[in-house]
């Protein structure tokens, strides 16, 4: 009985040594594991592209199970993303479900980033995807992340301007360290996409969610004279891609 004790507790001592050594790594950005727990063949994927990606062919895309792509328009309350007008174009003339997304500036008014984003994107979103707001720290934001309340009364500027001129909410991307510290007050008003790249969004999510971008290391066919990794991005299950989608 002892001898039997023994080797059980050996066992449980190496799967632990080896789950520890597997969340280390993860956590350390050394292994990604969450491709472990997305089954890519039923679910739906996608991906999000910006100039990084230089030419994207969408027809690749599509041969390769991507179901829908965000593409970058615009940044802050000046900048245009210089791919954003071919990818749109392209996306549609595929028939592959698009949306247009936009990178959040905690340096200039909410107003003026509203106002960048419909001049550059258009009027018309019907057939597209939810227009999407990237909340995320750049720089050295981090280190020296700005006030709460300046973040939320600016982020609340353009989510209402966005959703004054479409008719529709857009949606919020962010990761779970901005979704804590500025956005839990956002979470049941906008739908949710959410980044975790390194473990499991369960891990260090629990609010509602439409989108999980899992990976920012992903590489496929179809993209090229840019960045050598896509992002990779999977629809919650319980979710429909039509959900997301301007009627």
């Amino acid at each position: 009985m002892k001898k039997f004790l023994k080797i059980f507790i050996v066992i449980i001592a190496v799967l632990l040594v080896a789950f520890l050594t597997v969340f280390i790594l993860a956590k350390t950005k050394v292994i990604f594991i969450n491709e472990w727990f997305v089954d890519k063949n039923n679910s739906t994927i996608g991906v999000d592209i910006s100039s990084y990606q230089a030419n994207v062919d969408m027809e690749k895309l599509k041969e390769q199970n991507i179901r829908f792509v965000y593409i970058k328009a615009t940044e802050g309350s000046t900048l245009q993303d210089d791919k954003f007008a071919v990818n749109w174009a392209n996306a549609e003339k595929a028939g592959l479900p698009s949306g247009a997304y936009h990178f959040f500036s905690f340096d200039s008014p909410g107003s003026t980033q509203a106002e960048n984003f419909i001049k550059t994107v258009g009027d018309d979103l019907k057939g597209r995807l939810l227009p999407t707001v990237d909340v995320e720290y750049y720089g050295d934001k981090k280190e020296n992340p700005p006030a709460k309340d300046d973040v939320v009364r600016e982020l609340t500027v353009f989510l209402q301007a966005l959703e004054a001129h479409y008719g529709t909410k857009p949606m919020i991307y962010t990761g779970s360290e901005i979704y804590e510290k500025y956005l839990q007050d956002f979470s049941g008003t906008y739908k949710m996409w959410i980044s975790s790249f390194y473990t499991p969004l369960s891990w260090n999510y629990h609010g509602d969610w439409y989108i999980w971008q899992y990976l920012n290391r992903g590489t496929l066919e179809g993209y090229s004279g840019g960045e050598k990794y896509i992002d990779l991005n999977v629809l919650n299950k319980e979710k429909d891609l039509h959900d997301l989608m301007i009627q």
